[in-house]
């Protein structure tokens, strides 16, 4: 699905208007159906609903929301920030549309800012997504009085003072909801750790925009849904043989660190790889045998450390490396004749990473078109340098990823896996509980074997996260998010698999 810019959803709008004969009016109504339509379903009417509205189309819609939310009878207030003389034609309609039992409350001066009790439910109508300019003066005060306040903020489209897809200037007031209800689709903005404060749980709720703008309207942002991810899953034939589905090499684990190597290969053997081969060191030959008979394991020449390749490396599929490896100088080595000497495709996480960071002769030795980076925040910031904030980590991705012609996967709430040719695709499954040591083992294991089954890297990256998050949603509705463990990941594998299958 896409993610489109403040830019392209007001073309959208008006490509519904037009598409559908309707006035904007119209499709106002029907949005703010759909948010107090939710609204609903989250708060009972025996709560005081205080609804603030700016001078736009935003201040419209909490008008519109105002009046639907009576008839429900909720106990609804409405206040104003400044001149309603200088607001939109649509806004001071619906104003004229209240019931009078409804007299809207101006507020022209901090002194006019209402108490706000914790009981209170606070709908933000100030400004949605049109905003270009930081937030100051009165509608400041008026946001700093309500995120200072222990009342719930459920913010309508957008947390009002926060831009929808560009950094938001310091000097400016953002509103700190509870909630965030989206039309048709979510913001870019969402997407990003910096907004967590401001965005709260976020929601999506359909309004009809025109189908044909949305699927025409270009764009390299795009949040996963299991509808694409299920399109992608590979189905197997009746006489399939494990030939069909790739040999994985796994490059995994050190002296004290096999633990890793395990995860790893657990996850890539669920995740339908044909055969798998480890490459560890001698130390962890009879951990591996043990721990997972599916697996061959070749052992290293040393017994701490990786500080070789394989025989014959050509004959497998794909390499996964860099899981409990360490940083080495023979470690470095074994990786430098990996680069220089294959070209076959690459899986790289962990150590991996970070002793290609620290080396600028194996970057330029990376293949093209053959590498997956699978990076937390604090090895991105090693291999690709040090951002000002998340749009410029965005930015500073899509400019790795195209001089490197490779792909990253920037692990976090909501990963974003970013293509040499600059498309950004979001992740909409996991959780909190995630937030643990060797997941991201669990991850390298589940994408090296989408890469030897075929997928295409843009596709393994894709399906991998999204299903290493599913598995983790799984698990999270057994073991709740406190004592989530990696092996719980590998536990709902199949089961996220077969969501995806029957989806």
């Amino acid at each position: 699905m896409k993610i489109l810019s403040a830019t392209q959803t007001r073309e959208a709008d008006a490509a519904t208007l037009q598409y559908e004969e309707i006035d904007s009016l119209e499709l106002m109504e029907r949005a703010a159906k759909a948010f107090a339509g939710w609204f609903e379903n989250k708060f009972m009417p025996q709560e005081p609903v205080y609804i603030f509205c700016g001078p736009g189309n935003n201040g419209g819609d909490g008008l519109v929301v105002a009046r639907l939310l009576h008839q429900k009878r909720y106990h609804v207030k409405v206040f104003i920030v400044g001149d309603s003389e200088t607001a939109s034609p649509d806004h001071k309609v619906n104003l004229q549309r209240l019931p009078e039992t409804i007299v809207p409350q101006i507020i022209n001066a901090a002194t006019d800012l209402p108490p706000l009790h914790k009981s209170h439910s606070i709908i933000d109508a100030l400004f949605g997504t049109g905003l270009n300019r930081p937030v100051t003066g009165l509608f400041a005060e008026l946001i700093d009085h309500l995120n200072n306040s222990s009342a719930c903020i459920t913010a309508i489209d957008m947390p009002s003072g926060l831009y929808t897809d560009a950094q938001t200037p310091d000097d400016g007031a953002i509103v700190k909801a509870n909630y965030t209800v989206s039309f048709e689709l979510p913001k870019l903005a969402f997407f990003l750790p910096q907004h967590e404060q401001f965005v709260g749980e976020w929601h999506v709720v359909p309004i009809g925009l025109s189908p044909a703008f949305i699927a025409d309207v270009t764009t390299e942002h795009y949040f996963t849904t299991i509808n694409d991810i299920s399109k992608l899953i590979k189905p197997r034939k009746k006489f399939s043989h494990k030939g069909l589905y790739g040999h994985a090499l796994l490059l995994c684990g050190g002296y004290g660190k096999m633990g890793a190597a395990v995860l790893a290969a657990r996850a890539c053997l669920r995740s339908g790889v044909g055969l798998l081969t480890m490459h560890v060191p001698s130390s962890g030959y009879p951990i591996l045998q043990t721990a997972v008979p599916e697996a061959m394991t070749l052992t290293d020449n040393n017994r701490k450390h990786i500080s070789g390749l394989p025989e014959d490396v050509e004959k497998f599929s794909v390499v996964g490396l860099g899981p409990g490896i360490g940083t080495e100088k023979i470690t470095k080595t074994a990786i430098g004749q990996l680069l220089a000497t294959s070209e076959l495709p690459l899986v790289i996480d962990a150590d991996a990473i970070n002793i290609i960071a620290s080396s600028e002769k194996l970057k330029a030795q990376l293949p093209k078109n053959k590498v997956i980076f699978t990076p937390h925040p604090k090895e991105f910031e090693r291999l690709v340098g040090k951002s000002k904030n998340d749009y410029d980590r965005l930015q500073d991705m899509k400019e790795f990823c195209r001089v490197y012609s490779c792909y990253i996967c920037l692990k976090g709430s909501h990963t974003a896996i970013c293509t040499p040719e600059g498309k950004l695709y979001f992740n909409t499954t996991g959780n909190a509980g995630m937030a643990t040591g060797g997941t991201g083992d669990v991850l390298t294991g589940v994408m090296t074997a989408l890469v030897a089954q075929g997928y295409s890297l843009e596709e393994a990256a894709i399906v991998g996260v999204y299903v290493h998050g599913l598995a983790g949603d799984l698990a999270l509705q057994k073991v709740g998010d406190i004592a989530m463990i990696a092996s719980d990941l590998t536990d709902h594998l199949p089961q996220a698999f077969m969501a995806l299958v029957t989806a």
